[in-house]
């Protein structure tokens, strides 16, 4: 077939028209690559004359180069062998040194016989696209950054429960990542049974922060493990026009939160405790003043009565028990006088171990510790406190008593000692296998007269006098735990570290 040269087509044919309505830039080459016409709007869009690109190469106009493209990046052999259209993006300096994006597509012009003669190369500038496209990425980098640097956890997930993204903060909440969700894991199973759906009730609701929005929950999440985690969440439903498409969760990690309330409520609590304790000691310590001094003069008159009776007397006997009697009152008022922490303390250098020896050797009664089993659990390191060595007898003696009492003298008396020697804190723990405190009595058990025992066994002072004598020692003494396998007293004093000359009191 001969061979039409553009120079020599009538303006009429309407191929050439077509071919010069073309809204991009165009050129028409031979299967060698040599250029043979282009469109107006070529010759426009590269400044360039018909004469300066006719009879030349592809590479020689776009590239300045003698050397064709590599075919690995040229579209021209794809074409010529599979006789079809082909497309490549090629970026290209511009005169101004800037870089132009372009979408060549190269189609095949055949012959009667099927057989390629022309190839047509269309040049569309896609360079506004490309840019658009560099600035949606970065914009996508930039948002994930700020997602998976945010301290809290972000799960998304479709419809279908499928979760679509989780920031670092959610892999490591949730004890797996996002290439790595078990097979059983959605969204809907990563909540108690019935939260996910409640949820998702409130966020399609008015009342919780318009629909699609919830503003707060508390909920709570299972990790991988089963673990249950405390949370607040905010969440958000995705929207396609009015289609839901997608969910989203904010989740805050509560436990650390609610460790500081927790503490800060038994804080609250223990300074309740304490003041209500110091009013107590100051009202018992102004009634033990007010006893002391007629009982005094009641045990004084008897004691003069009682000498000018002689042995076979009827009333000596009554008199005796009234002096008994007396005694004992005097004893209650020494306690009271203790608890309102009125005595002055002469504090020594202890070994706390030791005390505990001690205390237990002056049980008078020893079948006390008929059926109880006395377990002493003493620290093989020195804890040495400075304190009063008969005030903190006393203590150990009244918790092991009142440990005796709650286990109807039948169980497991357990001594415990340890310290704290950075904290600078000795503890001694006093536990029994006994029923355990109830909530209703837990609150009072360190009250004055306030006592569980049948009338006449007890005087209600052993418990608040000893937290008397521990608050006037600079320690604490509280419940550390109970319950029905019984409860465990915590005595806290401060740990002393010993110097070259100081002399310990054993």
């Amino acid at each position: 077939m001969m061979e039409i040269e553009p120079s020599h087509i009538p303006e009429t044919d309407w191929r050439m028209r077509v071919f010069e309505s073309l809204s991009f830039p165009t050129l028409i080459l031979k299967p060698n690559k040599t250029i043979i016409t282009a469109n107006q709007v070529f010759l426009k869009t590269f400044e360039v004359t018909m004469d300066q690109v006719v009879g030349r190469t592809c590479h020689e106009i776009f590239f300045d180069s003698p050397k064709p493209c590599a075919d690995d990046i040229c579209p021209f052999p794809k074409v010529l062998a599979s006789k079809s259209g082909h497309s490549v993006f090629r970026k290209r300096k511009t005169a101004n040194h800037g870089d132009t994006w372009e979408d060549r597509v190269f189609s095949p012009i055949l012959d009667d016989h099927g057989e390629i003669i022309y190839i047509m190369e269309s040049i569309r500038d896609v360079t506004h696209v490309k840019t658009l496209e560099r600035t949606l990425h970065e914009t996508k980098e930039f948002l994930e950054q700020i997602i998976h640097s945010s301290a809290s956890a972000m799960v998304a997930a479709d419809r279908s429960g499928n979760m679509l993204l989780m920031n670092h903060a959610a892999e490591a909440l949730m004890g797996f990542s996002l290439e790595n969700i078990p097979e059983d894991k959605t969204i809907e199973n990563i909540y108690p049974p019935g939260e996910a759906r409640e949820i998702m009730k409130q966020l399609r609701d008015e009342e919780f922060g318009g629909p699609g929005k919830l503003v707060s929950r508390r909920t709570t999440l299972l990790n991988n493990e089963g673990m249950e985690i405390p949370v607040e969440m905010t969440a958000a439903i995705i929207y396609e026009g009015d289609d839901e498409v997608a969910t989203m969760g904010i989740y805050n990690d509560l436990r650390d939160k609610l460790a500081v309330e927790k503490k800060l409520r038994e804080t609250q609590a223990q300074l309740h405790q304490s003041e209500k304790m110091a009013s107590l000691g100051q009202l018992a310590a102004g009634v033990a003043h007010e006893i002391n001094n007629p009982l005094t003069g009641i045990l004084f008159n008897v004691s003069m009565a009682t000498e000018t009776l002689g042995e076979g007397d009827p009333n000596l006997e009554k008199l005796r028990c009234v002096i008994e009697d007396v005694n004992r009152c005097k004893e209650i008022v020494k306690n009271l006088l203790a608890y309102g922490r009125q005595s002055t303390p002469i504090k020594n250098i202890l070994p706390l171990n030791t005390i505990v020896d001690q205390s237990l050797s002056l049980i008078r009664d020893q079948k006390f510790f008929g059926n109880i089993i006395v377990e002493k659990d003493l620290s093989q390191e020195m804890i040495l406190i400075h304190a009063d060595k008969t005030q903190i007898i006393q203590v150990i003696i009244n918790l092991v008593m009142n440990a005796g009492a709650a286990m109807d003298s039948e169980g497991i008396l357990r001594l415990h000692t340890y310290r704290d020697k950075p904290g600078k804190k000795a503890f001694l723990e006093v536990s029994d296998t006994g029923s355990g405190i109830t909530d209703e009595n837990l609150s009072k058990i360190f009250d004055p007269f306030f006592t569980t025992k049948e009338l006449g066994k007890g005087t209600g002072l052993g418990l608040s006098t000893s937290y008397g004598i521990i608050q006037e020692n600079g320690g604490n003494i509280s419940v550390k735990e109970t319950g029905r396998e019984g409860t465990t007293f915590l005595v806290e004093l401060p740990l002393y570290v010993p110097s070259d000359n100081a002399q310990i009191i054993y």
